[in-house]
C-alpha cells in the first residue's frame, strides 16, 4: 500500500490523546462516550449521523470508524451512501448559501 498523509494505524492511537492533557482527554472522552448511548436517538441512528459527519468533516479516521461501526449496527451500504448524500447536500447548500453575501456586498460595492 502507498503510504498517505494519514495513517490507519493512528487511528488505534486515538485514546492516547489524554497524555498530553489527562484532564481534557479524560472529558473529552467522557463526553464523547455519553453522547453516543441510546437515548432519544438510537445508537444505530447516531451512527449513520456519525458517519455523514464524518464525510462534511473530511476526516478518514472518522469514516474508517464509523463505516466498521454501521457495518455492525447492521447499517446497509445504501443506507450509509444515503447519509453521506444528506450530509453532502447540506455542505453544498451552506456553501452555496453564503452567496446572497456575496451577491449583496456586490451589489452594495457596485452601486
Amino acid at each position: 500500500m502507498s503510504k498517505t498523509y494519514y495513517d490507519p494505524a493512528d487511528l488505534r492511537k486515538f485514546g492516547e490523546i489524554t497524555e498530553w492533557s489527562e484532564e481534557l482527554g479524560t472529558k473529552f472522552f467522557d463526553y464523547y462516550g455519553k453522547v453516543f448511548e441510546e437515548g432519544a436517538l438510537s445508537a444505530r441512528e447516531k451512527s449513520l449521523i456519525a458517519l455523514a459527519v464524518s464525510h462534511v468533516v473530511k476526516c478518514p479516521y472518522c469514516i474508517d470508524a464509523y463505516t466498521k461501526d454501521g457495518l455492525q449496527r447492521g447499517i446497509t451500504k445504501e443506507e450509509m451512501m444515503e447519509a453521506v448524500h444528506a450530509g453532502a447536500a447540506i455542505e453544498s447548500g451552506a456553501t452555496l448559501v453564503h452567496g446572497v453575501q456575496m451577491m449583496n456586498k456586490y451589489k452594495k460595492l457596485s452601486m
